[in-house]
C-alpha cells in the first residue's frame, strides 16, 4: 500500500508538471494576439523534485525499518503537504477569457493535489507501520542479530535434560 501510494503520487505530480497551469492572451505584435501558456513545471518548479522525492521514498521505505522509516515517513508526509499547497496556491475558479484551456489548468492543479495527498498518505502509512513491515535484508541477517524467541516450556525441559533443577530459584545445580 505504501509503495503503491508513493508511485501513484509521483506519477500524478509528474503528470501535473506537464499540463498547462497558466494561460492568457498576449499582444504578439505583428502576429496579433497570441495564447501564452506555462506548464506546471514552469509555474511550480517544485513538482518534479517532489515527484523524484516520492520515487526515492519508495526505495527508502523498502530498505529501512524502525526509526529511520519513521523519519522518512515524516519527510514524505511533509513533501505531500507541500505538493497539495503547490496545487492549491493561485487557483482561480472564474474570470477566464473564452478560448483559454481552463479545464487543462484545473486538471493540472487537481493532479498536483491528488499526487500530494497520495504521497502524504504513503508517508503517514510508513510512519504508522514502521515497526511492523519487514525491511530489506532481514531474511539474511546474521543469527546473532535475529531476535530469539524461546518457548518457556522448552527451556524447562532443556534444564532437566542438562541435570539442572528448574524449580531452584538461585539457579544452582542439584547435587
Amino acid at each position: 500500500m505504501i509503495v503503491t501510494a508513493l508511485l501513484l503520487g509521483a506519477l500524478a505530480l509528474w503528470g501535473a508538471s506537464r499540463l498547462t497551469w497558466f494561460a492568457e492572451f498576449r499582444d504578439g505584435g505583428v502576429r496579433g494576439t497570441v495564447l501564452y501558456r506555462e506548464t506546471g513545471e514552469q509555474r511550480a518548479t517544485a513538482l518534479v523534485p517532489l515527484a523524484l522525492l516520492a520515487l526515492a521514498g519508495v526505495a527508502g521505505v523498502i530498505a529501512t525499518g524502525g526509526w529511520a522509516r519513521r523519519v522518512l515517513g515524516v519527510v514524505l508526509a511533509l513533501a505531500g503537504a507541500a505538493a497539495v499547497w503547490t496545487g492549491i496556491d493561485g487557483v482561480r475558479f472564474g474570470g477566464y477569457a473564452a478560448g483559454l484551456p481552463v479545464s487543462q489548468m484545473l486538471i493540472g492543479r487537481g493532479l498536483a493535489v491528488l499526487g500530494g495527498i497520495l504521497v502524504a498518505a504513503g508517508g503517514l502509512a510508513a510512519v504508522k507501520g514502521a515497526g511492523k513491515a519487514a525491511r530489506l535484508g532481514t531474511k539474511y541477517a546474521a543469527p546473532a542479530t535475529r531476535k530469539k524467541t524461546r518457548d518457556p516450556d522448552a527451556e524447562l525441559w532443556e534444564a532437566l535434560s542438562e541435570g539442572e533443577d528448574p524449580t531452584d530459584v538461585r539457579g544452582r545445580h542439584s547435587e
